[in-house]
């Protein structure tokens, strides 16, 4: 997964990664959000959901210890990090910083 990662966040567009778990009652809420970010945002955003459970070596490495925990990724460099649920013109207003 970590060769996977790399060539996920290498890219120039910002790569948003939502760290989420199925049994996360906020995870649930944020889910619709990103939705909305990624139609209002369209192609200038990647939006990528990453189960904490299947993937607990990744959540490990970037110290995931709550769920949501947002991400924002740059050419391999994470350039924010929030855990828990924004609204979604706070999520835009952060990626559009990013771009």
């Amino acid at each position: 997964m970590k060769k996977d990662f790399l060539s996920i966040t290498s890219g120039n567009i910002p790569i948003l990664i939502d760290f989420y778990a199925d049994w996360c009652g906020p995870c649930k809420t944020l889910a619709p959000i990103l939705k909305e970010v990624k139609k209002e945002l369209g192609d200038s955003v990647k939006i990528i959901k990453i189960d904490v459970d299947k993937n607990q070596a990744l959540a490990t490495k970037f110290q995931v210890r709550g769920v949501p925990t947002m991400m924002l990724f740059k050419n391999n460099k994470q350039l924010w990090r929030q855990s828990g649920v924004l609204p979604k013109n706070d999520i835009i207003t952060i990626v559009k910083s990013h771009q």
